[in-house]
């Protein structure tokens, strides 16, 4: 199985690569502060979970709604690099909020406008990944930047642990400090990004978030984007896996070792899973990816220890390698060259108001009934969308926009 990664990694341009570093150390920085900041809301300033659900879906919500118009933005222009480029800055800029902030308040600002720049970079990026993607390859393009953009997501923790043992649990100086491989994200995709020259023969959108243009996307599409949304209900933030880790007995210091865990297990599988996905049904890796999530939710929800912790922890990551760099691809795969940054948008608005309801959902049934709640209550939409998901079968796969 080695060799079928390898030899798929060596076709790959030279702008997959960057900009999956690009990502890289974008989430080394975001990962250091969010490995620490929903236990610094509860324990230092005094937030529920409750609290803590809402900040981390209107957070995503508002990456998700920020991204329907950059990419349509991106299609307009006929350009990606540009807005992409934008996004990173503006993450970069606003990461110094996080160790100034006095407040929730602050907080709930610094991380709106944090993820505000993740909006505008998001589907222009993930369309200029798809326009420079040879044929054959999107599976293992998507993977690949979702592998090394997961490796910041391991690091950033470990980095985050490594700080709160040195500095003997200071959660400012550790925010101080993920502001650093923020600005050299900026400074990667800048001056290291090589756009290609638009094709000459097509025409960019006029408006590419008309009623035609929905159309034009096709049924095939919005099956994908129905289908993201049933698995991101099924997927509430992972603040609340850091959570879990508080609640069997894991001290601030360690907190982090969960998202460490759970992202590498996601960093080594989701490009195998991408390289897998371009040669065998993409629709089958997804269903495996359910499977997965919840046996992962049945471990967190049942095995209140270290043991069971980690063990529901490696499945969450293991889910998230197969389903979301195939989700990419399947969006990709399914839309118009023309209006690539409108379907991303779409997707990700879609996916992130699901993600926003799932996580205020969790954050009410973690008050209410405790962990156990919260985890079983996954379980079942992760069962409700397998049956949603194999009744679509392969209407998934058509490739009608290479």
């Amino acid at each position: 199985m080695t060799t079928i990664p390898n030899a798929a990694r060596a076709k790959l341009p030279r702008g997959i690569w960057v900009l999956g570093f690009v990502s890289m150390l974008m989430d080394i920085s975001s990962e250091m502060i969010h490995a620490l900041l929903p236990v610094y809301l509860v324990t230092v300033l005094g937030a529920s979970t409750l609290t803590v659900g809402f900040i981390e879906g209107i957070a995503e919500a508002t990456a998700a709604i920020t991204k329907i118009f950059s990419g349509a933005l991106s299609d307009w222009l006929g350009r990606r690099k540009l807005l992409a480029a934008l996004g990173y800055g503006l993450a970069a800029l606003t990461k110094p909020l996080f160790p100034l902030a006095p407040s929730v308040g602050w907080l709930v600002a610094a991380r709106f406008i944090d993820r505000v720049g993740k909006g505008i970079r998001g589907a222009p990026r993930d369309a200029l990944i798809a326009d420079i993607s040879p044929k054959g390859l999107r599976g293992a393009s998507f993977g690949l930047r979702q592998s090394l953009d997961t490796v910041g997501a391991f690091v950033g923790p470990l980095v985050a642990i490594g700080l709160m043992w040195w500095t003997a649990d200071h959660f400012t100086a550790v925010f101080w400090v993920a502001v650093v491989p923020a600005f050299l994200s900026f400074g990667l995709i800048a001056f290291a990004v090589d756009e290609p020259e638009p094709d000459p023969s097509r025409e960019p959108a006029k408006n590419p978030l008309d009623i035609a243009a929905m159309r034009q996307l096709g049924p095939v599409y919005w099956r994908v984007v129905a289908v993201g949304v049933v698995f991101t209900l099924a997927r509430f933030s992972e603040a609340f896996l850091v959570l879990r880790a508080q609640n069997v007995g894991l001290n601030a210091m360690w907190v982090p070792a969960v998202l460490v865990l759970m992202n590498i297990t996601y960093a080594l599988s989701a490009y195998p899973a991408g390289v897998l996905s371009d040669r065998i049904n993409r629709t089958a890796l997804l269903a495996l990816g359910l499977v997965v999530l919840a046996g992962a939710d049945l471990a967190l929800a049942l095995l209140p220890d270290l043991t069971g912790l980690a063990l529901g922890v490696v499945l969450w990551g293991l889910h998230m390698g197969l389903t979301q760099g195939l989700l990419s691809a399947l969006v990709a795969d399914t839309a118009p060259p023309a209006l690539r940054g409108t379907a991303f948008g779409y997707f990700n608005l879609f996916t992130g108001l699901a993600m926003l309801a799932a996580s205020v959902i969790a954050g009410a049934l973690w008050d209410a009934y405790g962990p156990t709640g919260t985890f079983l209550a996954g379980l079942g939409f992760a069962l409700i969308a397998l049956v949603g998901l194999l009744a679509v079968g392969n209407g998934l796969t058509a490739e009608d926009g290479t």
